[in-house]
């Protein structure tokens, strides 16, 4: 696939078989845009299809449903064969009719310090909100337990590349609040407060209502907090959140950024014992994925 994409086919975390292909209409003058992220169970192509998410600010309600039961069809039509290039060409085709329709394009404006080099002092100075945690508004209900105490926060082991450093932090959550907090704390290191981004992303499971709150922040390095958060996701972690600092060394990563920024999140989650190994993970997520299709299968 990198041979056939080249920079449009990025390797989130190449352990975990994570990856993301960026697709647009048209490569030189792109109109409508949507990044396909997958993750390649053990399995696959065998016995089990890509677990996958559609990424695209204009994508939603029936026109999602209408493109993802696409991509199932493919995958039923096609079992046991590799059909990632038959769903990038489906969603090519897809982007490609809707351009020529009469809608405008989206209204895209965010950039980040990868895509625009000449601004890019001026755009290291606006990623640093003037109160990050104030940025925060969540709304707690008044059943809700809050908890003052302060979480402990453990510190992941940096990775440099190309002179931009990456390091983790993570801390144990169970409601918003304790979010707020950790991030304060977090920006009183004078280190921490002066990284170019904190992407975060956090997942707290509600025994109550057996589900998940959570929620994740780009800091200005578009895309990263979700993919940050898909990770977690995929991970299958609850009550934790986890904070990636980036400090910028003055050379373009590309791609690599996001794969570091996942490195060092699945690091210090296997270090805490947050999760498996990535490989029993894929190889769980590749199984449920399985009785889900052959129950859908088995219902027509």
């Amino acid at each position: 696939m990198a041979a056939i994409y080249g920079e449009e086919w990025c390797v989130i975390d190449d352990c975990a078989k994570i990856f993301c292909i960026r697709i647009s209409d048209d490569i030189d003058d792109p109109k409508w845009t949507l990044c396909l992220q997958v993750m390649l169970p053990n399995e696959y192509p065998g016995t089990a299809p890509p677990i996958y998410q559609l990424n695209a600010p204009w994508l939603k309600g029936q026109e999602r449903a209408d493109l993802s039961n696409s991509l199932e069809e493919i995958y039923i039509q096609n079992i046991g064969e590799s059909i990632l290039y038959l769903w990038v060409e489906k969603i090519r085709d897809v982007l490609i009719q809707k351009s020529q329709m009469t809608e405008p394009g989206p209204d895209i404006k965010k950039k980040t310090e990868e895509e625009d080099v000449e601004c890019e002092d001026d755009l290291i100075l606006a990623c640093q909100p003037e109160n990050p945690v104030k940025a925060l508004d969540f709304e707690i209900s008044e059943n809700q337990t809050e908890i003052e105490e302060l979480p402990p926060i453990d510190h992941g082991i940096p990775i440099t590349d190309r002179r931009s450093t990456f390091q983790a932090h993570l801390a144990p959550v169970v409601c918003p609040k304790q979010v707020k907090m950790v991030l304060a704390k977090l920006y009183e290191n004078k280190k921490i407060a002066s990284a170019t981004h904190n992407i975060y992303a956090y997942r707290i499971y509600c025994e109550d209502k057996q589900t998940f709150l959570q929620d994740c922040e780009d800091d200005g390095e578009t895309a990263a907090g979700g993919r940050l958060l898909h990770l977690m996701e995929i991970l299958n972690v609850r009550n934790v959140m986890v904070v990636v600092s980036r400090w910028y060394g003055g050379i373009l990563l590309g791609p690599d950024r996001f794969k570091h920024i996942n490195n060092c999140a699945r690091n210090i989650l296997v270090e805490r014992n947050y999760t498996n190994s990535p490989e029993e993970s894929s190889k769980a997520l590749g199984k449920n994925k399985k009785v889900k299709k052959d129950k859908k299968r088995s219902e027509h």
